[in-house]
């Protein structure tokens, strides 16, 4: 069995299994209460295995993105844009999902993973990176493209982008986004403080997507 509990955690555990011992032998009428316990606690201690702690972390790895971000749960975006590309060209570059790096500031790749499913790097605070793996739930080719995080993921997540041809051969691309920080809201406000707010970073994500396909400048997707 793999460990799931910390150095500390253990020692306590330790400590405690052999203070009940020792109880359970000074007073016999509670060493039939204790001693099972207190086996059990000497067990954990040395194995470094929490048969609840691993219970707790297979129902978070197994809960659902729905379950998740469900109701007013998590961060809401939504941002639309327009290129001046015709819709097909916008819709096949985005779902090369290695390309979102080339506009989208704060993401370092998207492995492909296989035909539905990748894995997400992003740049965090302080030099930190979060990751997670997802998979694509529903495409409509030249039209939609929705996805949502895989259980377990660090953050939980969800969207869709949209493409819809308008006058002049450009595209108008909607782009709908739900997700859950490692902090929380919270986490989310704070980040505002210091010009991270989501919907802006999408806004400023689309102007750069738009420059790219409309000029082919990769040092231009990276203006502000």
């Amino acid at each position: 069995m793999e460990a799931n509990i910390g150095t500390w955690q253990r020692v306590g555990s330790v400590a405690g299994g052999l203070a009940l011992l020792y109880a359970g032998n000074r007073r016999p009428r509670w060493k039939a209460m204790t001693e099972a316990t207190a086996v059990g606690l000497v067990m954990r201690g040395v194995s470094g295995f929490c048969p609840v702690t691993a219970v707790a972390k297979g129902r978070a790895d197994r809960a659902d993105t729905r379950e998740l971000l469900g109701g007013s749960r998590g961060v809401h975006v939504h941002e639309t844009a327009t290129i001046d590309r015709p819709r097909a060209e916008v819709f096949r570059f985005w779902r090369q999902l290695s390309n979102l790096p080339l506009f989208m500031r704060h993401l370092e790749r998207v492995d492909m993973l296989n035909g539905n499913r990748s894995h997400w790097v992003v740049a965090g605070p302080l030099g930190t990176h979060v990751e997670w793996d997802a998979e694509v739930i529903n495409e409509v080719e030249h039209s939609l493209i929705a996805w949502r995080s895989l259980p377990g993921a660090e953050v939980a997540s969800a969207g869709s982008v949209h493409f819809r041809d308008v006058p002049g051969g450009a595209t108008e691309i909607s782009v709908h986004l739900q997700y859950s920080p490692p902090a929380g809201k919270l986490g989310a406000w704070f980040a505002s403080l210091f010009g991270e707010e989501p919907s802006q970073q999408i806004h400023d994500d689309l102007r750069r997507l738009g420059w790219y396909l409309e000029t082919g400048e990769v040092a231009g997707a990276q203006q502000h």
